[in-house]
């Protein structure tokens, strides 16, 4: 029971620091995009730059502290973040859509994030992320639950690492649209659909286990 109402403030949590950020994106499309976001992209101010660097780096400490404050062990703040940053990534394009109508469609190009350089992808590639996310902090918390403490191998966390290291190239490959203004090149979605197995390895072994101790 308590570990499902961690889960349920964790999540109410997240969902309305998505709409804090997605706020935080009218204005921006109002200052930058006032006929709605597209590419290529337009410079940015280095005072806007500096800011939306700075908001960043603070998302992600809040999210971490979220799941440093809602977890007891390494593993359960671990897991936490997880689910805090997924239902966040999440919502963050729900709030989107239902205060700009945007996107229009999943397949949509965005830009993810601006460390250390801007990352671009459609927009189904962050959700389907988080929602990985989302599955693997459950799973590690009912298995933490299940078994008393959860632990991992090396080989599980080298796939994981794989699928990581796959994804963010696949958002970082295409250097010249985002630091010189140029459209786009194709999305590398072989790398996305890469990675994401990786991660159905990882999710698969978390979630089977052993069974629960009689």
């Amino acid at each position: 029971m308590k570990t499902s109402r961690t889960i349920l403030w964790v999540t109410l949590f997240s969902i309305a620091f998505a709409f804090v950020e997605a706020s935080v994106v009218v204005y921006l499309q109002a200052i930058y995009y006032p006929e709605g976001f597209s590419f290529p992209l337009r410079l940015m101010s280095s005072h806007h730059i500096g800011v939306e660097l700075s908001r960043e780096l603070a998302t992600v400490i809040m999210l971490a502290a979220v799941g440093i404050l809602a977890g007891k062990s390494r593993w359960q703040k671990f897991s936490y973040f997880l689910i805090a940053f997924g239902v966040w990534d999440i919502f963050y394009y729900v709030w989107l859509k239902l205060t700009l109508n945007w996107p229009a469609t999943l397949f949509d190009w965005d830009i993810l994030f601006l460390i250390p350089v801007p990352w671009i992808g459609p927009v189904i590639a962050p959700v389907l992320v988080s929602i990985v996310m989302i599955a693997g902090g459950l799973l590690m918390i009912r298995r933490e639950e299940r078994e008393g403490v959860f632990r991992t191998t090396r080989l599980m966390q080298l796939f994981a690492l794989v699928g990581t290291a796959m994804i963010l190239l696949s958002f970082l490959y295409d250097v010249d649209a985002t630091l010189r203004f140029q459209m786009p090149k194709p999305y590398r979605y072989e790398l996305l659909a890469a990675g994401l197995s990786c991660y159905v390895v990882v999710l698969s072994v978390i979630g089977l286990g052993s069974k629960p101790k009689r």
